[in-house]
C-alpha cells in the first residue's frame, strides 16, 4: 500500500491538530523508511518477480525487522515517543495518535501484502493479499485517500484559493505516484527500489509541510 497509508496522515490530524501534517507523513510510512534502510544495508532483502501480483512485482520475503508484529509494535511506539519529546503540549495525546498513526501501517498492509508480514521473528506469516487483485487494491488506496483529503480539508480550512489548489496538486501527485507504482515499468534493482521509496518518503513530507502553510498562511 502507497497512498492508503498517507490517508491515516490525513485522517488522524484532527485527533491532535496541533502536531504539522507532514509529522504524520513521516509516521505514516514510517515503517518503510527503516525498511528501505535495511534493504540497502543488507539486513531485510526482497525479490522483484514481476507477476508475483497484479499491482507490484516485489516479493517481500524477509523484512522481520521492520515488518513483524513485533518491530511494527517497537517502531511505531518508537516514533510516539519522538514526537511526544518533540511537542510542548499534550505529550501524552500526541504519543498515542503518532503510535497508533505509525502503527496503522502495519495493520493496512496486512490487507494488501501476500502472505510475508511476521507475526514473530520471520514466522507465521500472514497477507491478505489484496494486492492480487489490482481492482480492488487500486480503488481502495484512492478512495481512503480521497476521504481522508476532505477530512484533513474540513479541520484545515484554506484561508485562499492558493491553499486549496496548494492540496489539489498535491493530491495529484499522490495519485499519479500510485499509479506509477502499480502500471509503470518496475525499478531495474533491489537497490533502485531501496533508494526510490526512500527518497519519496523523505520528499512527501516535504510536500506536506508546504501544503499545510499554504492553507495556513495562503
Amino acid at each position: 500500500m502507497f497512498t492508503g497509508h498517507y490517508s491515516v496522515g490525513f485522517a488522524a490530524k484532527p485527533a491532535a491538530p496541533f502536531v504539522p501534517l507532514w509529522v504524520y507523513f513521516v509516521a505514516a510510512q514510517w515503517l518503510d523508511i527503516f525498511w528501505s534502510v535495511f534493504v540497502l544495508l543488507g539486513i531485510e532483502k526482497l525479490r522483484i518477480v514481476p507477476g508475483i501480483t497484479e499491482a507490484n512485482p516485489y516479493d517481500l520475503y524477509y523484512h522481520p525487522y521492520s515488518h513483524s508484529l513485533p518491530g511494527a509494535l517497537a517502531l511505531s511506539l518508537l516514533f510516539g515517543a519522538i514526537v511526544a519529546l518533540g511537542v510542548s503540549e499534550r505529550r501524552a495525546l500526541a504519543f498515542v495518535v503518532l503510535s497508533l498513526t505509525a502503527f496503522s501501517h502495519w495493520l493496512l498492509d496486512v490487507l494488501v501484502h501476500i502472505s510475508d508480514l511476521p507475526l514473530y521473528d520471520d514466522s507465521a506469516k500472514v497477507g491478505l493479499g489484496l494486492w492480487r487483485h489490482l481492482a480492488i487494491s487500486l480503488p481502495l488506496e484512492l478512495g481512503l485517500l480521497a476521504g481522508s483529503a476532505w477530512l484533513y480539508a474540513r479541520t484545515v480550512p484554506a484561508k485562499t484559493m492558493r491553499g486549496r489548489i496548494a492540496l489539489w496538486i498535491f493530491l495529484t501527485v499522490l495519485f499519479l505516484l500510485q499509479l506509477w507504482g502499480n502500471f509503470g515499468p518496475p525499478p531495474g534493482s533491489v537497490t533502485g527500489l531501496a533508494l526510490m521509496a526512500l527518497a519519496a518518503f523523505l520528499l512527501l513530507p516535504l510536500g506536506a509541510a508546504l501544503v499545510e502553510w499554504r492553507r495556513l498562511h495562503g
